[in-house]
Formats: C-alpha cells, sequence, structure tokens
C-alpha cells in the first residue's frame, strides 16, 4: 500500500474510533463492572437453558426428536447466540475504547 493509502487508513480508523466513541457514549455513557454484571450473568442463564433443552429432549424422545421439540431447542440456540452475540459486542466496544474508563482519553 502505498504512502497516501496508509494515510488514509490511518485517517479513517481515528475517524471510526471517534465517531463510535461519540455515538455510544451518547446513547450508553460509560460502563462500570457493575452495569455488565447482570448482562454476563444473562448470558450464563441462557446458555445453561440452551444446554439444559438438549439434555431434557435427550431424555423426553425416542429416536428422532419433534419437530415442536426442534422448535423449541432453537428458540434457545437463538437466544444463547444472539445474547453471546450482544455481550461480544460490548466487549468490543470497550477494548477498543468506545466506552469503559479510558473512552474520553481514546484519540
Amino acid at each position: 500500500m502505498n504512502r497516501d493509502n496508509n494515510r488514509m487508513m490511518l485517517e479513517l480508523e481515528r475517524m471510526r474510533r471517534s465517531i463510535n466513541r461519540d455515538t455510544i457514549a451518547a446513547h450508553i455513557g460509560d460502563l462500570t463492572l457493575a452495569e455488565i454484571e447482570p448482562v454476563v450473568k444473562m448470558v450464563a442463564d441462557v446458555r445453561a437453558a440452551y444446554i439444559k433443552s438438549v439434555f431434557e429432549l435427550a431424555t423426553q424422545c425416542e429416536g428422532v426428536p419433534s419437530a415442536e421439540q426442534i422448535v423449541t431447542l432453537r428458540e434457545h440456540r437463538m437466544a444463547f447466540f444472539e445474547l453471546v452475540d450482544a455481550a461480544n459486542a460490548i466487549e468490543t466496544a470497550i477494548s477498543r475504547g468506545y466506552v469503559g474508563a479510558e473512552s474520553a482519553a481514546c484519540d
């Protein structure tokens, strides 16, 4: 990549960080671990429900699960993965300095 493109990429990264930091801060502000803890707990609860549902399914059916049982399992899986993705978005926002104790210091 030539020097002008490198410079543009650096500026793009700075702009992205600044816009994300300002936008996220306007919506949620900085986060503390106490505020994040309920999210982590919720993800753990949904993970447990998903895993429990597959074990329950295995003990409730003989052979192939019914379509209704698969729908229920799918709902648990979708909830679990949706919340994992949301928790990962929070983690990414923290690691990139969009939120957290250092969000005001990242430029």
